[in-house]
């Protein structure tokens, strides 16, 4: 096999488990856990199907979460790891993209121009990641929150380091609902305690909070001398 069919079949592996880990995830994972255990078999293959995954999701405009499930599918709790690597990776496209037009749409539209202005004031009171923490653990979707950090002009390593510590409760949420794959074939649960939704929203929120508040109404409300 030469190598273009290698990375063709890779490609094509990657788009199978999208599929099946979507339809185990949202449906019933009986009918897709013969062909996922196939791919979890060979650590190597289901890696490299996991790369292509991880390269196609902001294509497919998936949760980033989704990686996680596959990782911990695949790997267990060590997946914790490979699923916040994942994470971080597929939130680079939409942030670039965002970055790279960032300009141009400022120049064309008043509205980009002043959610860009908005995005950098905010940036700049808190820092570029603990913005991106902040807002990475809040249940809002992943590219709207890479968009908005490429928009606001944040760094690069503010990103990958702000979407490292946002999403790893995200990652151990996914990982958790991967490893319990078997046990939903066999009919048993994998329910997620709401309380820990509700206190990683809260924390994102808190730490947003302070900010907010000195850029967007405090100033605005003081007297002008």
């Amino acid at each position: 096999m030469n190598r273009r069919t290698g990375v063709v079949g890779y490609v094509l592996a990657g788009v199978a488990l999208a599929a099946l880990a979507a339809v185990a995830w949202v449906v019933s994972p009986e009918a897709v856990l013969g062909p996922l255990t196939w791919l979890a078999d060979d650590p190597v293959r289901f890696g490299a199907a996991l790369v292509a995954l991880t390269a196609i999701r902001p294509l497919l405009a998936w949760p980033t979460t989704l990686l996680a499930v596959v990782a911990g599918f695949g790997y267990g709790w060590v997946g914790v790891p490979i699923g916040v690597a994942a994470m971080v990776a597929t939130a680079f496209p939409p942030y670039w993209f965002a970055r790279a037009g960032r300009v141009r749409a400022r120049e064309g539209s008043r509205v980009a121009d002043r959610l860009c202005g908005a995005g950098e004031r905010l940036a700049d009171a808190t820092g570029g990641v603990r913005a991106v923490t902040a807002t990475r653990l809040l249940p809002v979707p992943s590219d709207a929150v890479s968009v908005a950090a490429g928009g606001s002009g944040i760094r690069l390593r503010s990103l990958l380091v702000g979407t490292a510590f946002g999403e790893l409760p995200w990652a151990i949420v996914g990982v958790a609902i991967g490893v319990s794959v078997d046990r939903l074939a066999d009919g048993g649960s994998a329910s997620i305690d709401p309380t820990v939704l509700v206190a990683m929203a809260g924390l994102g929120a808190l730490l947003l909070a302070g900010p907010l508040y000195r850029t967007f109404i405090r100033d605005r409300a003081s007297p002008i001398a």
